[in-house]
């Protein structure tokens, strides 16, 4: 009992400081809590020591192929953790690391990374090509605005949370793969397949001018 208290206290006060440092960036208690979800942040933290070794201590991936994981969505990392369980998703170190973990470490684990301070670009790679796909999209095209979807500057969006992830400030050379692997059809877990529909209609050029944009974000 005491230490199910402890861990509550513990809960609470990390989303207490997590208000308190994110203030500035202008999200409220009430949009933090919903970032992070159900699980314990305080809990994951521990739990997500091998998950480090990539992603980063923080979930700020130091590999340009690794994805930062730093104040993305807990139900969308929850969401791929289960696609990497399930089969839907794969990649050769992932589908085996996600077999390792029960549903309450997924949500803790997940908790720890959605706490985190919401990755951030450096403002480099801003290109008008890029911006005015994120910005206005390619009605012509049938390609929609990155930005309805994904949310100001990236960084998410609700009610679209668990389907479309926090993409401002991450790896551009992640945001290219994944691009491509979605226009090849490697990838096919976007929810109706929309990604796939409109990564098919992007040029090369335009994936890389995006990735670029993206990352600065």
């Amino acid at each position: 009992m005491i230490r199910i208290q402890h861990n509550i206290l513990a809960y609470l006060a990390a989303i207490a400081l997590l208000v308190a440092t994110t203030a500035n960036a202008g999200e409220s208690a009430d949009e933090i809590r919903q970032r992070i979800g159900s699980g314990n942040p305080v809990a994951g933290k521990s739990m997500s020591s091998l998950c480090q070794g990539c992603h980063g201590e923080l979930g700020v991936s130091l590999d340009e192929l690794i994805p930062s994981l730093a104040g993305q969505y807990a139900s969308y990392i929850a969401t791929q953790l289960r696609s990497y369980q399930s089969g839907a998703r794969t990649h050769q170190i992932m589908n085996a690391m996600a077999m390792t973990i029960n549903d309450a470490e997924l949500a803790n684990i997940a908790a720890f990374f959605a706490s985190q301070k919401k990755m951030q670009g450096n403002g480099s790679g801003d290109n008008p090509v890029a911006k005015n796909l994120f910005l206005k999209g390619d009605a012509k095209r049938g390609i929609p605005s990155c930005m309805s979807c994904h949310g100001t500057n990236g960084k998410g969006k609700a009610p679209n949370i668990p389907t479309y992830p926090v993409i401002g400030g991450q790896h551009k050379g992640y945001l290219g793969v994944q691009l491509t692997h979605l226009r090849n059809s490697e990838r096919s877990d976007s929810q109706g397949g929309v990604m796939n529909k409109i990564a098919k209609s992007l040029t090369d050029a335009e994936i890389e001018a995006l990735s670029a944009y993206l990352s600065g974000l």
